[in-house]
């Protein structure tokens, strides 16, 4: 398994302007071959399963984990993955949609923050606060109070509370690791023909899909924006090469193993030691 200063390379640089269009979506930079990292993936699983039986056991401290990506980038095939070891009872996914009626009456992270992990889990949000300051950017003549439109001083006024958010959540013992799933143009043209041939896969279709394809440069635009805006040292982004899955899930089940190893979760020590040897009858 390997340590997080070994996926430095990875990681967003707080403040640094980004280009996504430099950044190599199927990349295999520094992986072993196929068969040895699909080994190590599953050696990542298995003692992601048992950090987090710790981390229940110590009852103290949480993980959140932050999924972004375009449509078809793989959020819910990178659940189904790297969680796949990992008691259930112990990891909380929760997928963010369409705001409702409710939520648009409270600001923006009110939705989200109700569904942080509690201590001794692991949370995952496929999608995410971050949402309002990518597709409400993207769309804010739709999205975005009229008051509020083309003000450009806006998104900044967001990122900051999004850092301070994830500061409170540190503060309360939440640790918050994110990953931008990074795939090309090309790759996720090639998933959705894919859905449109699978019939196990035609739920996933949407005719939003189309549409939305149409903005693929906007949504580029607003990343390079947010993701040095809100990488802290604290609550780092990380850039995953996911136009292959299993480097996808290489990386991500490595940082997130390596997150909880440096956490190091302790379960509390037993004070009445009879019961170590007390006989059942």
């Amino acid at each position: 398994m390997l340590k997080l200063r070994d996926m430095d390379f990875l990681q967003v640089k707080p403040g640094k302007k980004l280009k996504l269009k430099e950044i190599p979506s199927d990349s295999t930079k520094r992986l072993p071959d196929r068969d040895k990292a699909d080994e190590a993936t599953e050696e990542c699983t298995l003692k992601m399963g048992e950090l987090q039986d710790r981390l229940y056991a110590e009852g103290r401290r949480s993980l959140l984990v932050v999924l972004q990506g375009m449509d078809a980038s793989g959020k819910d095939g990178t659940v189904r993955k790297v969680f796949d070891d990992v008691n259930p009872t112990g990891v909380q996914v929760i997928s963010f949609k369409q705001p409702t009626s409710e939520e648009l009456r409270h600001d923006f992270l009110w939705r989200c923050h109700a569904k942080t992990p509690p201590r001794g889990h692991i949370g995952v949000f496929n999608r995410s606060y971050y949402e309002d300051v990518l597709v409400v950017r993207v769309h804010q003549d739709q999205l975005l109070a009229p008051e509020l439109r083309g003000k450009n001083g806006e998104w900044k006024r967001r990122y900051g509370m999004i850092c301070e958010f994830e500061r409170l959540l540190g503060d309360a013992g939440t640790r918050v690791v994110k990953f931008f799933l990074h795939i090309s143009k090309k790759e996720q043209r090639e998933r959705f023909i894919a859905r449109q041939k699978d019939p196990v896969k035609h739920w996933k279709l949407a005719a939003g899909d189309f549409e939305e394809r149409k903005f693929w440069d906007d949504y580029q635009a607003a990343y390079e924006d947010m993701l040095p805006a809100t990488a802290r040292e604290d609550s780092p982004w990380y850039i995953i090469p996911a136009d292959y899955k299993w480097v996808r899930n290489y990386w991500v089940a490595n940082i997130i193993a390596a997150t909880l190893q440096e956490m190091d979760p302790r379960p509390p020590v037993l004070t009445d030691k009879s019961l170590i040897t007390k006989r059942f009858k």
